[in-house]
């Protein structure tokens, strides 16, 4: 009877549970009502804008651009910045990153398409995450229904589906349940464990926290087959159970290693780097406070999965007090957390020998390890609290609080009513505290004003809305918003640099540069903003100083190439190569390409300028400042074909981009003839209305912009032209009558460029 033992149980227990499954109705009422109560929570989220981190990783994103080439995305970083740059932020989620190119490339810049994407990945989610309950941790159908739901409907899970940076960890969490069930849920299939090595690889490859589903089916595969496994330790002797799973373990393991190695290879070098603004606790000297404080922020992590009532989207920068002494009253969280922690893990022990409940190795598995990234004991993060982080810990929270309620329903069979309530209760709290966050997250200024309501000590929050007013034209409460967050955290660099931008006292803005400076010495922008006010204060050697520090700090810093070029003037001979220093720095803006034509066409260089402005319409064809540049060096050179040619064209695809048919080039050539015959009859009409006594005053006039205006006034980013003076010049003949003397004028090409410009 004892040899047959395993053998037997794992036979009689496959049977039971086939004929549970022929016996069991669909599932699918089960899945529809998951996805539509997903689908529906978050239909008010849909018409949100771009907002916080969405804006620097998608719409400032080359890569989702499609501006830079698709092997670009597995080059760069998810926002952007190359990996072997020092600057980079090291996570590296190419298929996120696919997925928005995809969108953008769908959809353009229209933030509906995004939403949409979102929302669906995150009904896939609840569909597999309600699989995992019904055929891994073996809920009955109702109670695996309500997990579903309570997932789906989860308030913590706003800012991963209706931020659309959070893609990343639903992506992720997509990958992780379809491995997980791929391992666990395919019993008997060939290639289960090969699909789920593969789908636990393009995890890590959406979200870093996705490689951790390898360790969760080695853990919950070592606790299915405990009983083999001891028999073998035991009795030192391998059955065919221990050899499968030594197969497997060897696999996962080996799998695991190379995926590590990979991720190890794309950091070249280098970890991330953060400040201590992002993340405080791990730049405390005292060890204790840094254990005492993280230990905590595991224990509030866990209250916002129980009870997600104070939710806020950047829990940086004192949002979360230091825990600084062992007598604060928050260690008794800390303490209980932990306490309720070991008494599942120690249940979950007691339970290896007879796997009776499973939900809670699962749970406890399902919460512990993919959050274990961003505890800061394997690595530091740069952040306090990330709600989006949460998304697939969340499941295990879940599935131990369902679990609770299946053994309250089965003992206390009096109350069942009262539990009915309470899911009732809950449900519809859940999904009323959606509804209200997704309303949060519509737009910047409704995010920034929830969150400040809701963390009002938070000098980052006040920071970020003194952004939002001050680029709103509301600069005096920018102000009192930026003296907020200094107040609150004193040595906040980029409060001081923002804050010097809005002062209008010279003495007062320069102070609060210098304390930029003084508290982060790299500070571009600070070094950037203080070499203007030098300029303009007519402090040139500080200015320069000023810059080519700026430039010493970031060697690629566009604006402090353009702001020497105009300290030094165009006379100065190394403006030259601070503008082609530019062009070879932004090779794909059309406005730092026309500027440095414009400043050869200046110094008479007209060819290299001509091929500088074809540079130009190359990148951009539409692009007016190099239209104007091209047209005026032709029509200096008299080449008056191509001069039509560029024009023709370039009207025609203005037309285009507005939904217009374009004309033929006959209408606009018929036009210039018939303009130049006007032109011509008002010139000999005006030539001899313009008398002086006797004499004939022959008057020029030239209504068109100058053919070289100055480079310089370009850099002030304005689009004022020069217009030529009135210049009058006398000329000793009589003059007649107008119709006895028959003057001939030459059509001049500018006459036409003006006229087909007008004509669109």
């Amino acid at each position: 009877m004892r040899r047959r033992g395993v053998g037997a149980v794992a036979a009689a227990a496959a049977s039971e549970a086939s004929s549970k499954r022929t016996n069991s109705p669909s599932s699918w009422p089960i899945y529809s009502l998951v996805s539509t109560v997903a689908v529906a929570s978050y239909l008010n989220g849909l018409n949100g804008d771009f907002v916080h981190d969405d804006i620097p990783a998608v719409t400032m994103n080359k890569d989702v651009l499609a501006i830079n080439p698709i092997s670009h995305v597995f080059k760069n970083d998810f926002w952007g910045t190359p990996m072997a740059d020092v600057a980079s932020h090291k996570s590296y989620r190419p298929l996120t990153v696919l997925t928005f190119r995809a969108n953008y490339l769908c959809f353009g810049m229209e933030p509906l398409g995004f939403h949409m994407t979102n929302v669906l990945l995150h009904a896939i989610s609840c569909l597999l995450f309600t699989r995992v309950c019904l055929s891994v941790a073996n809920l009955k159908p109702p109670f695996a229904t309500l997990a579903g739901l309570l997932f789906a409907i989860h308030p913590i899970h706003t800012e991963a589906v209706t931020g659309i940076v959070g893609r990343a960890d639903v992506l992720a969490s997509v990958f992780f349940l379809i491995s997980l069930l791929a391992y666990h849920g395919m019993d008997g299939q060939k290639h289960g464990l090969w699909i789920s090595v593969v789908f636990g690889g393009l995890s890590m490859l959406a979200k870093e926290t996705g490689i951790t589903v390898f360790v969760l089916n080695l853990a919950y595969d070592i606790y299915k087959s405990w009983p083999s496994l001891k028999k073998t330790m035991f009795e030192v002797r391998w059955s065919k159970e221990t050899q499968q799973f030594a197969n497997r373990a060897a696999k996962v393991l080996t799998s695991l290693g190379l995926l590590l190695a990979v991720r190890l290879a794309l950091l070249q070098g280098s970890l991330p780097k953060f400040s201590q603004q992002d993340n405080p606790a791990a730049f405390h000297p005292s060890l204790s406070v840094r254990i005492l404080t993280f230990c905590y922020l595991a224990a509030f992590n866990w209250w916002l999965l129980l009870c997600p009532a104070t939710l806020s989207h950047d829990w940086q920068m004192g949002s979360v007090p230091l825990v600084t002494s062992i007598w604060d009253t928050r260690n008794l969280v800390t303490c209980l957390f932990f306490a309720i922690a070991l008494a599942l893990a120690i249940k979950s022990l007691m339970d290896y020998e007879n796997p009776k409940n499973v939900p809670v190795v699962l749970g406890l598995l399902l919460l512990v390890l993919p959050f274990l990234p961003a505890t800061n004991l394997l690595v530091t993060v740069g952040f306090v609290v990330a709600e989006r982080v949460l998304y697939i810990p969340s499941m295990g929270c879940i599935l131990l609080v369902v679990y609770g309620m299946n053994t309250m329903w089965g003992c206390c069979s009096r109350h069942r009513q009262t539990v009915t309530c309470f899911v009732i209760l809950m449900l519809t709290a859940s999904c009323l505290r959606v509804v209200i966050r997704n309303r949060d997250w519509r737009s910047r200024e409704s995010l920034l004003r929830a969150g400040i309501m809701t963390l009002p000590h938070n000098a980052k929050m006040h920071y970020n809305f003194g952004n939002f007013l001050r680029d709103s034209s509301r600069p005096e409460l920018a102000r009192t918003h930026y003296f907020t967050a200094l107040r609150l955290w004193p040595t906040y660099a980029s409060a001081h640099n923002n804050l010097g931008t809005l002062i209008g006292d010279e003495e007062e803005a320069e102070k609060h540069f210098l304390l930029a400076i003084r508290y982060s010495v790299d500070h571009v922008n600070a070094h950037y903003n203080l070499g203007q006010l030098y300029r303009k204060s007519n402090r040139s050697a500080d200015s320069e100083r000023m810059l080519r520090r700026c430039l010493k700090i970031e060697p690629h810093f566009t604006p402090a190439y353009i702001e020497l070029a105009r300290l030094k003037g165009s006379r100065d001979r190394s403006v030259g190569a601070l503008l082609r220093r530019t062009v070879q720095l932004n090779p794909h803006n059309p406005h730092y390409i026309t500027l440095y034509a414009q400043w050869l066409l200046e110094k008479g260089n007209a060819r290299l300028s001509l091929k500088y402005y074809w540079r130009s319409l190359s990148v951009s064809p539409t692009y007016l400042e190099g239209v104007m540049g091209a047209t005026r060096i032709l029509r200096k050179f008299g080449d008056h074909a191509r001069l039509f040619q560029l024009i023709t064209r370039y009207q025609c695809m203005l037309r285009l981009r507005r939904g217009q048919m374009p004309l033929s080039p006959h209408i606009y050539l018929q036009g210039w003839h018939l303009k130049s015959e006007l032109t011509n009859k008002a010139k000999a009409y005006d030539n001899c209305q313009n008398r002086y006594g006797d004499k004939c005053v022959k008057t020029k006039t030239n209504n068109f912009p100058a053919e070289q205006p100055k480079w310089s006034a370009k850099l002030k980013l304005n689009n004022k032209t020069k217009v030529g003076s009135v210049r009058s010049e006398g000329v000793n003949k009589q003059c007649s009558k107008a119709g006895d003397r028959k003057i001939k004028h030459r059509p001049s090409t500018p006459i036409m460029v003006h006229h087909i410009l007008d004509t669109v």
